[in-house]
């Protein structure tokens, strides 16, 4: 009996790994990432790519005055190596989970200090940072989301025809 009980634990935990790392390969929504150096200070973003899929931004995914998670599936990471300005304010060197509040006119962008996590669990007490930018109507229908970040500090996000940008720079 123990050998056979053996051989379905066995058995069911090899699918459990094979189907684990087979969604990890063919994720809805695929990791990316993009960093940058501004002098010394070192700028990474790891983040979702979710897909509009004939979804409105602002109206059916991600309504306009919400937090969002900026990506899907794990929080959007933000990491930076030394202290930074961020659109003017100071945000300690480490790594943060990166949330926006999408409007039409502007965008609230957070940076918290929870970024270990996965999907909308956003505590607002953890708060590092929140900055406003304005937001643009980008010229072109955007499908999948994207986040560049040139080699100024100047981070852009864009999806459907909503886009938003801040600058970060050195302390």
């Amino acid at each position: 009996m123990k050998p056979f009980l053996f051989s379905i634990i066995f058995t069911f935990f090899g699918l459990v790994a094979v189907n684990a790392q087979t969604s990890a390969n063919n994720r809805v929504s695929p990791i990316d990432s993009i960093e940058t150096q501004v002098d010394d200070l070192d700028i990474e973003i790891i983040y979702s790519r979710p897909f509009l899929k004939g979804r409105q931004f602002g109206k059916d995914i991600v309504p306009f005055g919400k937090v969002w998670r900026t990506g899907a599936n794990e929080a959007t990471v933000f990491e930076i190596n030394q202290d930074a300005m961020i659109e003017g304010q100071k945000l300690p060197a480490g790594k943060y989970s990166l949330y926006t509040i999408p409007n039409e006119k502007e965008t609230i962008v957070i940076f918290n200090k929870d970024w270990n996590q996965w999907g909308t669990k956003y505590d607002e007490s953890r708060d590092a940072l929140r900055v406003t930018v304005p937001t643009f109507a980008s010229e072109e229908n955007i499908e999948q989301f994207t986040i560049d970040l040139d080699e100024t500090g100047a981070a852009c996000m864009v999806w459907g025809n909503t886009l938003f940008t801040f600058q970060v720079t050195q302390s």
